[in-house]
């Protein structure tokens, strides 16, 4: 399988001297083409922050990040937020949705920003909000919509396009059960179609969707496997 997604030795340090914090310790990690790879861990070991810099949202203070090839790194600011445009989506925790847009607006706006004509860029937008079950709140913008549906159109953006990576940090959070389990099904099926997806969860029956299991804790790898349950691979890490 091919590396979409590559870190090698990567470090995140926040502040200096005495208020040093290391939310990353020489992460070496791959996300592969059609594999879902879910991260689980306790709160502050480093998750959110390994799917920033995965994302080119952060930089990291030492170390690679490769996406398809390309050292995120070695990337000015604009250059890394046109790879996002085209080759990463990321689902953020709050949304981040520009409230003067419409749902459909609002995804189809990283697809005209990268050059793609509005007609189609309207008309992928369209499909994305369909694959989430909400087509019909196309016209309406994030304040009038309840936060599942704002996490759902959050979602559509992420996919729209021929993404190759989907970063998506507790992305059924605001979901009801069925829902939530609508929308891991769609990544399931975009990792199946040759995406390589990353999905950061606290929930052991969102993991079970995925190829393998990333533990963390205290910005360390502490288990990595496919084959044991999610259950099991809990306990040996709090272990």
């Amino acid at each position: 399988m091919n590396a979409v997604l590559q870190l090698t030795d990567v470090t995140r340090v926040h502040g200096s001297g005495a208020g040093e914090v290391h939310a990353l310790r020489g992460i070496s990690f791959a996300a592969h083409a059609g594999e879902l790879v879910a991260v689980m861990g306790p709160s502050g070991s480093g998750k959110s922050t390994l799917l920033t810099i995965a994302g080119g949202l952060d930089q990291p203070t030492s170390g690679a990040v490769l996406v398809e090839g390309t050292d995120l790194v070695g990337l000015g600011q604009q250059e890394r937020a046109r790879m996002r445009r085209t080759s990463i989506g990321y689902v953020f925790q709050g949304f981040n949705l520009i409230p003067a847009l419409t749902a459909a607006e609002n995804v189809a706006l990283p697809r005209e920003l990268d050059g793609v004509s509005v007609r189609t860029a309207r008309e992928e937008a369209l499909r994305a909000l369909e694959e989430v079950g909400i087509a019909d709140l196309a016209e309406r913008f994030p304040d009038d919509m309840s936060g599942g549906q704002q996490q759902r159109v959050a979602i559509a953006r992420a996919v729209v396009g021929e993404r190759r990576l989907i970063l998506a940090d507790e992305p059924t959070g605001a979901l009801d059960t069925e829902t939530g389990e609508g929308i891991l099904g769609l990544l399931r099926a975009r990792c199946d179609a040759g995406a390589a997806g990353v999905l950061v969860t606290h929930e052991a029956r969102h993991a079970a969707w995925a190829d393998r299991v990333v533990f963390l804790r205290d910005g360390v790898v502490v288990d990595e496997t496919g084959t044991d349950r999610v259950e099991v691979l809990t306990e040996r890490a709090d272990a």
